[in-house]
């Protein structure tokens, strides 16, 4: 893990206000540094100020207050993360992209408080300055576990804004019932309350994506542990065993898609812990899993 320091302060009271990028600086960054998108990665680069400005906003970034980010790409949110007075920590997989990012920001924000990371977001375990904030436009291929593995690793992480592929954002904000709840649904509802805030333009994004982008919220949930978890990590790993067996088979009732974890006693166990054995996964918040995960002794 390799990080690159800009680390002169921003005045709280007197956020940076320099410029951010257009379509044509996008481009010739790209042009530069020899860089095309790639569907690998799931880079779609954000040219459009307004949305970026606007992502910001809805983020509700308090000046001074450390934000991390993943993907950033050319710069476009970094610099609108530093125009509000957030120091940001930009975690960038692409080895040209982190260490162009630095240079950037010097001359669109001069002197703003940025820290680039080059790693892979599903690998990295320590982050610095404890951020409290997520604010991220994510690749398309790896959102979901990026957001698992970062809210699993640091609970200083209180609160976000991501930008992903429509069809995972709905997921994610789903509620049980609905055609799309589904494993990322009960998964990222174990560490808080998620919600839709609103749909992004296909033509804000270089190369124009085929899908739709929609922005995604979430708070984390307050608990004594200070995690905002639900349970031990023990109980959580349990549980997510049982989500993935439940929708797996999605159409089954529980007493059957469970059986492969529960074994023969499946029925008692799904009725000892308050839920219907001919229950689906769908049907089930994420505390229910947690009732049977209690009562399914750990050791099974």
């Amino acid at each position: 893990m390799n990080a690159h320091r800009h680390e002169s302060p921003i005045s709280a009271s007197n956020p940076g206000h320099g410029r951010l990028l257009g379509p044509a600086e996008i481009r010739d960054l790209a042009e530069l540094l020899d860089v095309t998108p790639t569907k690998k990665l799931g880079q779609n680069f954000v040219i459009d100020a307004n949305t970026v400005r606007r992502i910001v906003k809805t983020a509700g970034i308090i000046p001074g207050e450390h934000v991390v980010e993943v993907g950033p790409g050319l710069g476009s949110l970094t610099l609108g993360l530093l125009e509000a007075g957030a120091s940001v920590i930009a975690v960038e997989i692409d080895r040209r992209l982190a260490e162009q990012l630095p240079k950037t920001v010097e001359l669109m924000q001069p002197a703003a408080p940025l820290t680039v990371i080059h790693a892979d977001a599903l690998r990295i375990e320590e982050l610095p300055g404890d951020p409290v904030r997520l604010v991220a436009n994510l690749p398309y291929n790896v959102s979901v576990p990026v957001l698992l593995h970062l809210l699993e690793h640091f609970p200083s992480i209180r609160a976000g804004i991501v930008m992903v592929q429509a069809e995972v954002g709905q997921r994610l904000a789903a509620r049980p019932g609905s055609k799309v709840y589904g494993s990322p649904s009960v998964k990222a509802e174990w560490y808080g309350a998620w919600r839709t805030a609103g749909q992004v333009s296909r033509q804000v994004f270089w190369p124009v994506p085929n899908v739709d982008s929609i922005l995604v919220g979430f708070e984390r949930r307050d608990a004594a542990d200070g995690t905002g978890a639900l349970g031990t990590e023990e109980e959580r790993l349990v549980t997510f065993e049982l989500v993935d067996a439940a929708f797996q088979q999605r159409r089954k009732m529980l007493r059957q898609s469970l059986s492969g974890v529960l074994g023969a006693e499946a029925s008692w166990v799904l009725e000892a812990a308050g839920v219907d054995p001919t229950a689906r996964g769908e049907q089930l918040t994420v505390h229910e899993f947690l009732a049977i995960a209690r009562v399914r002794p750990l050791d099974a």
